[in-house]
């Protein structure tokens, strides 16, 4: 638990790091925002690059605050919640890292559309996403029940029974739907159609979620 607390901290601070070091080098107007169409619709300073690593520094310690609740009800030598927040929290932190080398790339090339980038940025952080969902299934059967992490439903949390059944169908499904997506992603689809290739199976797994801890209730009332 150390060494991913230890990780978790370095991804959470480096990006800061990096990007300090890079203001020296970086044009004094560059590329803030782009619109649907992937083209720079704002130009502005380029302090305004720091926004990203302050939201990943944010984002880090609301994680770690997560994390610290859901533990609360379980015993202190096991902590397989807390652990799933971190890892989570790393896994969140590399989709973050991902933007924000994308966003220092465009500021240092003058980028005007997001297409002219060598890498997909889309295809590229949905495959990334498929990945994660395939870390976090492997842990989602090990949570213990709370109101944090996990499949949370009102089904999956009516007793221990409905949520163990609940949480293995949810591991299950998230490894499944997260090759799917990776593979997808890397071999048939890019750009916008990536986020809605992505956003589908999010759906149907939501679905498929809800009707396996419906009937997890249902079995074990």
């Amino acid at each position: 638990m150390n060494k991913l607390r230890k990780l978790y901290y370095i991804l959470m601070f480096l990006p800061l790091v990096y990007t300090i070091i890079c203001l020296f080098f970086l044009p004094d107007i560059i590329p803030v925002h782009y619109n649907g169409a992937n083209k720079v619709d704002r130009m502005g300073s380029k302090f305004e690059i720091l926004i990203i690593p302050f939201i990943i520094i944010t984002f880090g310690y609301f994680m770690l605050i997560l994390g610290r609740s859901s533990s609360k009800k379980e015993e202190k030598v096991n902590n397989n919640n807390e652990r799933v927040t971190i890892i989570t929290g790393i896994c969140s932190l590399v989709i973050f890292h991902i933007i924000n080398i994308f966003m220092l790339y465009s500021a240092f090339n003058s980028v005007e559309n997001l297409k002219e980038l060598p890498v997909d940025l889309f295809k590229l952080l949905f495959a990334v996403f498929g990945l994660i969902f395939v870390v976090i299934g492997n842990y989602m059967p090990k949570c213990k029940m709370n109101s944090i992490v996990g499949l949370r439903t009102v089904w999956s949390m009516k007793n221990e029974k409905t949520w163990k059944e609940s949480q293995r169908f949810g591991g299950i499904s998230f490894i499944i739907m997260g090759i799917v997506m990776t593979v997808g992603n890397l071999l048939f689809f890019s750009d916008v159609s990536s986020l809605i290739f992505s956003m589908i199976l999010i759906g149907i797994d939501l679905i498929f979620s809800i009707i396996i801890s419906y009937n997890a209730a249902k079995k074990y009332a």
